[in-house]
């Protein structure tokens, strides 16, 4: 074990295995984390992150998964050896982790203040009076607004960034000597995520914790770490400090996850994939100001597909019988011009009113005033069975592409399902053809017709969702945070099959998204959005590089960039 190392991981090999086959998927790993240290572990999904980090706290999967050979020592101790009931007093106590979804590890049925109240509960022999007030102090120390109101709410009643420090606020309860912190931002936005590194920093410092941080982002990860390990297919391919790994990376793989970003000062044609650069095949096309000056000069000749006047959408809640109804504005006032051929990006924080108002575009919330012309005609108010047949004209990709789709249901039937309905194709034999057509046009197998979604990867279903998309060849498409929780390579292969769609099918793209660099490289005009109203309207890039606005600086300074 190094010197000032608290965690020391030696040779460690892990297999998941059924009754037929024993598959390895962790090859020989060896790595140590100093005391006050934060350790990046960077790498795509399935490249053994969390499966790795797992073993350290004995949460790997019962009867499907074993330790083949390595040590995992902790306090002079090889915690591969320990019993379940060992681990019982070390989880939460010495070694605590908060984890990527907050949604899904928060109890829904208990309020957030019960929640790391059992924590200490289970650890500490405060009473329940001293919990309570050390539980408010949690609350206070990670930064939540209203402790108190905080403490009596229920996950579903706070932010997605508030749960996220509810969890941090779990996992620091007892002070633990290691902190995991598992893709702790990933579905949050640029300005919360970097709320929520500069709070993990500063808890580090106070608390002299060592901290394990998992991420597919490498930019991100040299915002945070001292020193950063990169896994790739189940092992260690470089490791070193944040500065050696950016200025100079061995690894092919490494400068791989570097250049798979958007770039923010180049407008490449296709983003490099991490495939490109294992394979040596990157293209480096760029599009030029002239370029995309001549394409806006056709684009905007033409009268305008999409056009939205004085939108508003407000929302009454009414918390009790005798109570007055209070009113909010989602969407405040809201106008602006959409053309056939045009990605139109639409960026903002969480609650800016970009989903409530691209729901009212495709008529799934009615707008409380204004108007929405689809091809010159006010869509607003139109017929059941008008609003059906305009489905077909303006679909929707979704953010999470795993909730869209049912889980009984073949993704080849997925897909036919909406053809049924509109009408497209004579029979089911034809249908059948065009699905296996349009699997082929999105970069899946024809094979994969018959297959359930739990069987695909994140970024298969999501070409998947696209597939049923396109499926009703409609004319404008909202791709709603469609790739915000992708690894940086897969969201590279989707931003590029989104743009060759749009080449080769002239399709009208509402792009929204919080993330600017994304938004960005999509664009071609931009509308940047806070609480409901339009900050900033412009050229996606004149925006980037000349923001007028306070706010949309902001959201440009959040962005990681790396070194």
């Amino acid at each position: 074990m190094q010197k000032t190392s608290v965690l020391e991981i030696k040779n460690l090999s892990i297999s998941f295995f059924n009754e037929q086959i024993e598959k390895e998927i962790i090859h020989n790993i060896s790595y140590y984390l100093n005391k006050n240290e934060i350790l990046g572990i960077v790498g795509e999904s399935g490249s053994g992150k969390s499966v790795s980090t797992l073993a350290i706290l004995g949460l790997l999967p019962k009867n499907i998964s074993k330790i083949k050979n390595g040590e995992i020592n902790f306090k002079g101790e090889d915690l591969t050896k320990l019993s379940p009931k060992a681990f019982q007093s070390i989880r939460g106590n010495d070694i605590a982790m908060i984890f990527q979804e907050p949604m899904s590890s928060l109890n829904p049925s208990m309020i957030c203040g019960e929640q790391v109240q059992e924590i200490l509960l289970q650890h500490t022999s405060l009473s329940k009076q001293e919990i309570k007030v050390e539980t408010l102090q949690l609350f206070d120390k990670v930064k939540l607004p209203d402790p108190k109101r905080v403490f009596k709410a229920y996950p579903h009643e706070i932010s997605g960034g508030q749960k996220q420090r509810v969890m941090i606020a779990m996992a620091i309860a007892c002070k633990p000597k290691i902190l995991i912190a598992d893709e702790p931002t990933t579905a949050l936005d640029v300005t919360v995520q970097k709320e929520i590194i500069l709070l993990l920093k500063q808890l580090q410092q106070e608390e002299q914790m060592s901290i394990l941080f998992i991420s597919h982002d490498l930019a991100l990860i040299s915002e945070i770490s001292d020193r950063v390990l990169v896994m790739y297919q189940g092992e260690i391919v470089e490791q070193g400090s944040v500065s050696d790994i950016f200025k100079t990376p061995k690894h092919t793989y490494t400068k791989a996850l570097i250049n798979s970003r958007p770039p923010l000062n180049v407008r490449y044609k296709r983003l490099a994939t991490i495939k490109d650069f294992m394979a040596d095949s990157v293209d480096k096309t760029i599009v030029t100001k002239t370029q995309r000056d001549t394409n806006h000069k056709k684009l905007y000749s033409k009268p305008p597909l999409l056009e939205v006047i004085n939108l508003e959408k407000e929302y009454v809640s009414k918390s009790g019988w005798f109570s007055k109804p209070e009113s909010f504005k989602a969407v405040n006032n809201v106008s602006f011009k959409l053309y056939e051929g045009e990605t139109l990006g639409l960026v903002g924080e969480s609650g800016c009113g970009k989903s409530t108002l691209s729901n009212a575009i495709l008529l799934l919330d009615k707008a409380t005033n204004g108007k929405i012309l689809y091809k010159g005609n006010n869509i607003t108010n139109l017929s059941k069975r008008a609003t059906q047949e305009l489905r077909k004209d303006i679909q929707i990709i979704f953010q999470d592409p795993f909730a869209s789709l049912n889980p009984r249901i073949p993704v080849g039937k997925a897909i036919m399902e909406p053809m049924k309905v509109h009408n497209i194709g004579k029979t089911n034999a034809e249908r059948e053809t065009m699905v296996y057509e349009l699997l082929e046009k999105v970069g899946l197998d024809a094979t994969f017709f018959s297959r359930y979604p739990h069987e695909f990867s994140g970024g298969q279903r999501q070409r998947i969702g696209i597939a049923r998309a396109i499926a009703l060849q409609p004319k404008l498409i909202i791709c709603d945070e469609s790739v915000s929780a992708l690894d940086i390579s897969v969201q590279a292969q989707v931003l590029n099959l989104l743009n060759e769609l749009k080449e080769n099918y002239g399709f009208t793209y509402i792009f929204i998204s919080h993330d600017l660099a994304v938004v960005k490289y999509m664009s071609d005009n931009l509308i940047v959005m806070n609480a409901g109203k339009i900050e900033e309207m412009n050229d996606a890039d004149t925006i980037y590089e000349h923001p007028e606005k306070d706010y949309t600086k902001k959201l440009i300074h959040a962005i990681p960039k790396g070194l």
